[in-house]
């Protein structure tokens, strides 16, 4: 019983990873679905195209610039809108939170404005910190996004000190850098590799050229769990990522997780989507909806919806 007693690490890294599997109709929220601002033309033979799957493999466990996308963000004023929903038993909102944040440079230094800072209900508990440990940890990975501690190594020696370090890291590196084994997750470290020779097998890909944000020629490549596979066998349903089809850059990524055992019980999905500004990738849309329970600790479910806009490259 001690594992579950007083990991609070554990609760941080199930942030995006453990979620209650919903009984009843699933309550509509800032429900991520497959990258929206693409529109989809048609299927694409990818050998005519000269390409082959390992080619979007290779691109999506190897890519850097969908990680340097945030990285950038710490060169840039920005105005950022973040708004944050948490859930009861019955589904019903419980706590709301909406920050609207103005990030400029004076005199060479990051400035940070709140234009609109709003919370109700079962936002915090009363020594100041987040009543759920997931908007703790999406406010440290998205919200908090353009401090050093975050776009500096991706070492968990340069994500600060504390007993929750080494998890930040291994959830950053859940998101970026995706299909790649991830050690040290509980029960679930061997189910991250879904493009190893274990995983492979009970995946399909699917590939498909369209329009990104009305102008960017795109191939968008897709990763779904085959109908015959037992879901227990994979903790990754799907993930869609779409290429820039003349740079071969990641500018969106879809992943929907799902997972259940007598430990943990998880439903999640994200979407991740990025643009250009002055020739570089700079994020622009992060939807999240998930839950997630593990015994001994309370329940949570969230969604947000984080929209970067108005960027403007520091003098």
């Amino acid at each position: 019983m001690d594992f579950y007693m007083n990991k609070k690490a554990l609760i941080a890294l199930c942030l995006l990873l453990s979620a209650f599997t919903l009984k009843a109709q699933q309550i509509q929220r800032f429900n991520p679905d497959t990258i929206r601002t693409i529109v989809i033309d048609s299927a694409v033979n990818i050998i005519s195209h000269r390409l082959t799957a390992q080619d979007f493999i290779d691109a999506v466990v190897h890519d850097t610039s969908f990680y340097k996308a945030f990285q950038n963000m710490k060169r840039y004023a920005f105005t950022a809108e973040n708004r944050i929903y948490t859930y009861d038993k019955q589904n019903k909102v419980n706590g709301k939170i909406y920050r609207k944040i103005r990030h400029d440079f004076v005199d060479g230094k990051r400035q940070t404005t709140y234009l609109i800072n709003q919370d109700e209900g079962a936002v915090k508990k009363k020594n100041g910190k987040y009543e759920l440990y997931t908007v703790e940890m999406f406010d440290y990975i998205f919200m908090n996004a353009y401090n050093s501690d975050f776009t500096s190594s991706s070492s968990s020696s340069a994500l600060g000190k504390g007993k929750n370090a080494g998890y930040k890291a291994k959830l950053k590196a859940l998101i970026f850098t995706p299909g790649r084994r991830i050690s040290g997750i509980p029960f679930i470290s061997s189910k991250t590799e879904i493009f190893g020779p274990e995983l492979r097998q009970y995946y399909n890909y699917e590939f498909a050229r369209g329009t990104y944000m009305d102008s960017i020629p795109v191939y968008r490549f897709k990763v779904i769990k085959k109908p015959s596979t037992a879901d227990d066998d994979t903790m990754i349903k799907e993930m869609t990522t779409i290429f820039d089809m003349n740079t071969f850059q990641i500018l969106g990524r879809y992943i929907d997780m799902k997972f259940s055992n007598m430990f943990v019980d998880f439903n999640v999905q994200m979407d991740i989507e990025l643009n250009r500004f002055n020739g570089e990738l700079l994020p622009t849309k992060i939807t999240y909806q998930g839950n997630w329970d593990i015994p001994f600790h309370k329940e949570e479910r969230a969604s947000f919806l984080i929209v970067q806009k108005d960027y403007n490259k520091a003098p």
